[in-house]
């Protein structure tokens, strides 16, 4: 039991890392910041301390842990849910996007029941779900998208057939365009800064930048090489590091009015070739190597032996390809020479003005059948990730935003809209976000919006590589991708003195988060406390009935359907058996199916339980569990059939690994020599960041009267198995 904070010593100052000197000034000061506040609610004490920066960047993690602990020792979640650690003033809130957003039609909207941003958010939430339209009508003014064509309407019911509507009938535009021209509000202007990065091993060297008049230039240029090569309404593949070029490329081939193919770069060459059969793409941007942490791994052989499709290569570092290029494929240098023999005006360029709906880029998620689903984004989709990060993680033009990541995941994407259509600025850093010269990076370029995925977050925390950076210009983290983990959240926060984490949950096939943390709102480490806004859905029961909205309870997620920039179709499957089929109805609407189960606190706070189906995330990797087993059935001559099951830790973390196993009779294979050979055939087959945590052999698998496998079973069995992770 831990010990209150009126409780807390010198002595256990010192246990928790400073030194006696240290120990006694530091009590002092403590004693001073919570006088006369003992016995008052822990949720003041804790704000006191947060707001009179007691506890510093630079302290042990330990002596956070502490005080932590102590101001909420006799904290009940079972009463009052999960404890908070970060509290919205009312001053800041008004200043955020959403809250000035409020304070100008929140009496226009509400009436007599507005009070402030704070006071009014959930109400507010609720009113954006069953008035979209004048959310959207308010919101669309706020980002940086300029309609060729207006929009008939903001939402069109009619169509019966459509679940989720049809969003801005009529309107003709290019987004890519949007992200490019200076504008007003919000502000964007030619000089504004686009894009600042640094190269991995140039830790000590100026930030590189790009205005916004340069970044365009280089877009249309890209444009216009790609209309020697290319035509109107082609798919086009970028598989590479999400370097400034990449994002150079991904705009130029949506503002020529083609189709970008989103393939992560950590896939191996049979996961290429499926997204490029899948989409039918008629080439392929990507790099000679991958540089990350001083070694060199190959990226372009990989994609020859993918398909023979023309690739367009570029050097990882300096200015020549460092690799023997096929008959038909080109380098960077001369793909962009093209475009300066054959165009007198190369950085200009005339967008291809398209309807709402056309598609934009292809991306992929792993479904339960065994081929990622194609999931095609139209010009909706980036409209409304941008909005959910302007509404949310509150990016402002002036920011600085950076989230490493890649193209082939949704976040790529994301990113490159919620900068671009807010007006902040995004950073990249080419190389890998694991060491403190990415961290040198973030303090460097001045980063004030920091993403993250938790395994990220743990790896900073345990290598201690961040000690010495200041972080504290941040004003807010965003997290997604995996469950949190507490802990690794309060040393994250606590390097920027205290600063909200935003956690982000959503899908692909959304282009956008339907639960999400708001600056408008007390924060709690590891949990969502509301919606996104003009999100609605229901907490379902076991028998599809949805739970009252302000129940406590665990259920499967049902999704209202009218949600913008939500997928209407699949290129590879039925959308509606995938996102509609079997599901309850609801107050007139058949509610959408997303798969996650999630817990709703007393308090109202949200917690990602895992999935209603057999699809996993590992490390921020959604994949089935039915493409792990095809590869680990074949890993080895001892093994009859396997089942992968995943399993996040009690208080948070990542989700394990663990491969069932029944044997063929007469084998008595052992399970550390299965553990190794299945690591070798996922990392080789599917990807190479994925781990095996521990293999189980079991005589039989658990199966339904169709003989169907009871993955859930095997789930359950081994919940209490894995090692817990220790609560702070």
């Amino acid at each position: 039991m831990a010990k209150s904070i009126g409780e807390v010593g010198v002595e256990d100052l010192v246990k928790a890392g400073l030194t006696t000197e240290e120990a006694h000034e530091f009590q002092r000061v403590l004693k001073d910041a919570v006088s006369g506040a003992e016995e008052s609610d822990p949720r003041e004490v804790w704000r006191q301390l947060v707001a009179r920066r007691v506890l510093k960047p630079w302290h042990p993690h330990g002596l956070h842990q502490l005080l932590y602990q102590s101001v909420y020792a006799n904290w009940d979640p079972a009463t009052n849910g999960p404890p908070p650690y970060w509290f919205p003033s009312l001053f800041h809130s008004k200043h955020t996007n959403l809250g000035r957003l409020m304070e100008k039609y929140g009496s226009k909207l509400l009436g007599t029941s507005y009070k402030d941003p704070i006071t009014s958010f959930s109400l507010f939430q609720k009113f954006s779900v069953q008035h979209p339209e004048a959310y959207w009508s308010i919101v669309l003014k706020e980002l940086a998208v300029s309609f060729r064509d207006a929009p008939n309407c903001i939402l069109d019911t009619t169509d019966k057939s459509k679940h989720g509507g049809t969003w801005l009938p009529g309107s003709v535009l290019n987004i890519a365009e949007c992200c490019l021209l200076p504008r007003s509000h919000p502000r964007k202007e030619d000089s504004s800064l686009a894009v600042v990065w640094r190269d991995e091993g140039c830790d000590d060297s100026n930030i590189s930048h790009m205005t916004l008049k340069e970044f365009r230039e280089r877009v249309m240029l890209v444009a216009n090489a790609l209309d020697e090569i290319f035509s109107k309404g082609d798919a086009i593949a970028i598989d590479m590091p999400m370097t400034v070029n990449a994002v150079i490329i991904y705009l130029a081939i949506i503002l020529a009015g083609c189709v970008v193919v989103s393939i992560a770069d950590s896939f191996a060459a049979k996961e290429i070739a499926t997204r490029l059969r899948v989409s039918k793409a008629k080439g392929i941007f990507t790099q000679d190597y991958i540089l990350r942490g001083g070694r060199k791994f190959p990226l372009y052989s990989r994609v020859v032996e993918a398909a023979p499709l023309k690739a367009i290569v570029l050097p990882a570092i300096e200015n020549d390809v460092g690799i023997q290029l096929r008959e038909q494929d080109l380098s960077w240098k001369d793909f962009l020479s093209s475009a300066n023999h054959h165009s007198s005006r190369s950085n200009n360029y005339t967008p291809a003005y398209q309807p709402i709906e056309s598609v934009t880029n292809i991306l992929f998620s792993s479904g339960t059948t065994g081929e990622p689903k194609a999931i095609p984004w139209t010009q909706l989709s980036p409209i409304r990730g941008a909005a959910d990060s302007w509404a949310h993680i509150d990016v402002q033009a002036g920011d600085v935003f950076c989230w490493p990541t890649n193209l082939g995941w949704v976040m790529g994407p994301a990113s490159i809209y919620s900068c671009f259509l807010t007006g902040a600025t995004l950073a990249l850093y080419h190389g890998s976000p694991l060491g403190r010269g990415f961290g040198k990076f973030v303090q460097d370029a001045g980063v004030t919006i920091l993403g993250t995925v938790p395994s990220l977050v743990k790896a900073w925390k345990n290598t201690q590589c961040l000690k010495g950076l200041d972080w504290t210009r941040i004003k807010s983290f965003a997290s997604t991708g995996e469950v949190s983990n507490i802990d690794d959240d309060l040393w994250l926060s606590s390097r920027a003195y205290y600063k909200p984490v935003i956690e982000c949950c959503g899908g692909t096939e959304l282009a956008s988060c339907y639960i999400q943390g708001s600056p408008l709102q007390p924060q709690v480490f590891g949990a969502f406390s509301a919606a996104s806004l003009t999100t609605g859905f229901v907490i379902l029961n076991e028998h599809g009935i949805p739970y009252p909205d302000d129940q406590a309870c665990v259920g499967e997620v049902g999704l209202f359907p009218i949600y913008m920039g939500a997928t209407d179709r699949l290129l590879n499957a039925d959308h509606e058996n995938v996102y509609f089929k079997g599901m309850p109805m609801y107050k007139g609407m058949r509610l959408r199916r997303h798969g996650d189960i999630i817990k709703r606190t007393v308090g109202g706070y949200l917690i990602v339980q895992g999935r209603a189906d057999d699809t996993m995330n590992l490390g921020g990797i959604k994949i089935s569990s039915i493409e792990i087993e095809r590869v680990c059935d074949r890993a080895d001559e001892s093994i009859l059939e396997t089942a992968a099951v995943s399993v996040a830790p009690v208080y948070g973390g990542p989700e394990q690994l663990v491969i069932f196993v029944v044997l063929k009779k007469g084998f008595n294979a052992k399970p550390d020599e299965l553990k190794s050979k299945f690591s070798r055939a996922i990392q080789s087959n599917l990807n190479p960041l994925f781990k095996v945590n521990n293999v189980m052999i079991a005589p039989e698998f658990p199966r339904t009267a169709s003989n169907k496998l009871l993955r859930r079973v095997l789930r359950d069995q081994i919940k209490h198995e894995i090692p817990i992770w220790s609560r702070i």
